[in-house]
C-alpha cells in the first residue's frame, strides 16, 4: 500500500465506515465508524508520502515503532495513543492492514 486511495479503499472495506473531510484543508481524510462517528484513521500527505494515523493499545505503540522506522509517534495527535504510518514502501502491506484493523477495533462501539 502506497497511496491515499488504497488506504481509503481498505478502510471502507472494513465495513460500516465512511470517509469524512471536516477541515478546510482537504489534505486530511478522516475514516470514521458509522455507528459512533469515531475516527480510526487520519489519512494525509506529508513529505511526499501518504501518512496514516492509527490508534494503538499502549503496548503496541512501542512495538510497531521499534519494528519499523516508518512508524512514528502520531503527527498532530496524542503520541500515547496514536502512531503515524508512513507509506514509503518499507512496511509489508499485511502489517499496515493489521495496524489499521486494530485501530478500527479499538474505536468500534461496544
Amino acid at each position: 500500500m502506497k497511496s491515499r486511495k488504497e488506504a481509503i479503499d481498505y478502510c471502507l472495506g472494513l465495513g460500516n465506515t465512511y470517509e469524512d473531510y471536516p477541515f478546510r484543508d482537504k489534505n486530511w481524510t478522516l475514516m470514521r465508524q458509522v455507528e459512533n462517528n469515531k475516527v480510526f484513521a487520519w489519512i494525509f500527505e506529508k513529505d511526499d508520502h501518504t501518512w496514516i494515523n492509527v490508534k494503538c493499545e499502549p503496548g503496541s505503540l512501542i512495538f510497531w515503532r521499534q519494528l519499523y522506522t516508518s512508524v512514528v509517534p502520531a503527527f498532530h495527535l496524542n503520541k500515547e495513543h496514536w502512531n503515524s504510518i508512513i507509506l514509503d514502501g518499507s512496511i509489508p502491506e499485511k502489517e499496515i492492514f493489521e495496524m489499521i484493523r486494530q485501530s478500527y477495533l479499538l474505536t468500534k462501539g461496544k
